[in-house]
């Protein structure tokens, strides 16, 4: 017997209104969503009591991009990138505002017991720009360009594949090496787009998605025009036309709001949330404990770092709490050293929170007989507030009798440059649907984004065993090893889990908080409408 899942894409959600502007609880209007800890602060009418309209454009003032972005999906790694993307070609599989896995381009899926093969059955009658029907050779072809000879992150996700083969053309078979009953979430990897079967040219987009390309400015710019005729999901695509401002700066991105300049902004500086909240003009959703994780990030085969108690002296020797309370003004969760969020299911709510303890901290650098000077290259391009982490773990550290150097650097170029090639830099994690992708993609040895060169097999052989284990008990007791592995040993210091905080302009309608990023899943390009 199969397990038949029927998917579609979802409609927009009710929400209630608020003329207060308070912290909205939308527990009674989405089941699930209080144990994912979303909530939203509106101003004005209810969001879904209009009816989508046509029309306008949405102008966005985005983090998250650089000089250097691409069309290219294997190149992805930021915020604009996927937000430009989600406007041009579609996924196989959506996540919904609850976390859950939607269909996108695949209808529905059905897995055979022990979850080694699957079946997606492909919608009919999609057409990229060009006019070509979207079938499974495109899906075959799509996903198999992060697969093979390729240096895209998402090969690791896609290592388990065995084999892909088209049954008809609008159904796939997937076989993998291991039973993995998160796939389907595996395949909503924003890296895994659709493309026509054959495609080599990325600046030339041809997709499926409400929007083409009209404007190409990386760094600068980048604008969408909305295709002719109704989109083919039901209530999206209705802007005219969406342009992507790059605005690193917070203070500007937020200045650009607050004057109209621009009708929704990402990464909100919680130092200044509640003052534009004040804005009557404005709305802020927030979602909690869903945002980034937000850390420094070691190398643990490069000296001084391959230090166990060096690595020790510098978990404890950061106060979290008050780079929570400081930076973020209290729109964060405490980080404990791993990348599992604190609304997920799987998240080690019994690993003791480690504290801030200079004492504890000064004794492991004088075992390990040096406490500086720690070198740590950091950037408002790797994440708004960086610069101020990063003094406020220097003066911690000062407690502890170690010596913290910030080396402030460019933003341009940042995560190409810098990341995973620093020994000792600033990173922040998007969150991820499961506790599988979250670790997997950084921690596993063969993982080609494993920031902190940590590779330990025990940990390789639980993360694996996890994957396929059905029982959820002994499934959620090997995510709690993992994470205490991680917070004990490998050289991430996550020190927060922050909220998402996005502006927008009242008559921006269609946004609500999300599960897994920012802007509605990086799609209010798509979902969005204005009153």
């Amino acid at each position: 017997m199969t397990t038949h899942i029927r998917t579609s894409a979802s409609g927009l959600p009710v929400d209630r209104p608020s003329a207060s502007g308070l912290i909205v609880d939308r527990r009674e209007l989405m089941a699930g969503a209080a144990a994912l800890g979303l909530s939203s602060v509106f101003a004005g009418p209810a969001l879904a009591a209009d009816t989508p309209k046509k029309g306008g454009t949405l102008r966005l003032g985005m983090a998250g991009g650089s000089p250097s972005d691409s069309l290219d999906p294997s190149t992805y790694a930021d915020s604009i990138p996927i937000a430009y993307s989600c406007a041009l070609w579609n996924l196989l599989v959506e996540i919904d505002a609850k976390g859950n896995a939607t269909g996108e381009l695949a209808e529905s899926w059905e897995a055979k017991p022990g979850a080694v093969e699957w079946i997606f059955h492909l919608r009919k009658g999609i057409h990229f720009t060009s006019g070509k029907e979207f079938d499974a050779d495109d899906a075959i072809f799509s996903i198999n360009l992060h697969r093979g000879d390729t240096k895209s992150p998402a090969k690791d996700l896609l290592s388990p594949i065995t084999d892909i083969k088209k049954i008809d053309a609008s159904t796939v078979q997937i076989t993998l090496s291991g039973g993995n009953a998160d796939l389907p979430f595996v395949l909503s990897d924003y890296h895994l787009l659709m493309f026509p079967a054959g495609t080599t040219d990325f600046s030339k987009p041809d997709g499926t998605g409400a929007f083409t390309l009209e404007t190409w400015e990386p760094g600068v710019r980048v604008v969408l025009k909305r295709k002719a005729g109704d989109y083919w999901k039901p209530g999206r695509g209705n802007f005219d036309s969406v342009e992507i401002r790059y605005i690193t700066d917070a203070a500007a991105r937020t200045q650009a709001l607050m004057t109209g300049q621009v009708d929704a902004v990402n990464r909100l500086d919680p130092k200044t949330t509640n003052l534009v909240m004040k804005n009557p003009n404005i709305n802020v959703v927030r979602s909690r404990g869903t945002g980034n994780r937000y850390a420094f990030v070691a190398h643990r085969d490069t000296k001084p770092y391959d230090n166990d108690d060096v690595v020790l002296g510098l978990k404890y020797g950061i106060d979290r709490q008050k780079i929570v309370d400081t930076v973020f003004s209290g729109f964060a969760s405490l980080g404990n050293d791993h990348l599992i969020g604190p609304t997920n299911k799987y998240f080690a709510a019994d690993l003791p929170q480690r504290p801030y303890d200079p004492d504890k901290a000064a004794f492991h650098f004088k075992k390990a007989g040096m406490s500086g000077p720690f070198d740590l290259e950091v950037s408002e391009g790797a994440y708004s507030g960086a610069t101020d982490c990063a003094v406020l773990y220097q003066e911690a550290l000062k407690k502890a009798g170690a010596t913290l150097n910030v080396k402030r650097v460019s933003g341009d170029g940042y995560w190409s440059n810098v990341w995973l090639k620093s020994p000792f830099c600033a990173v922040y994690w998007g969150s991820r649907p499961t506790a599988d992708l979250q670790l997997s993609q950084t921690f596993l040895s063969t993982a080609a984004w494993n920031d902190t060169n940590w590779k330990r097999p025990a940990f390789d052989k639980i993360i694996i065993a996890a994957r396929a284990e059905l029982d959820d008990a002994k499934r959620k007791q090997m995510y709690f090893d993992a994470q205490k592995m991680i917070s004990d040993d490998a050289g991430m210091i996550c020190f927060a889990v922050s909220d998402y905080l996005d502006g927008y302009s009242k008559k921006v309608k269609g946004a609500e908080p999300h599960a897994r990023y920012d802007l509605n899943d990086q799609r209010i390009a798509e979902k969005g409408w204005f009153a």
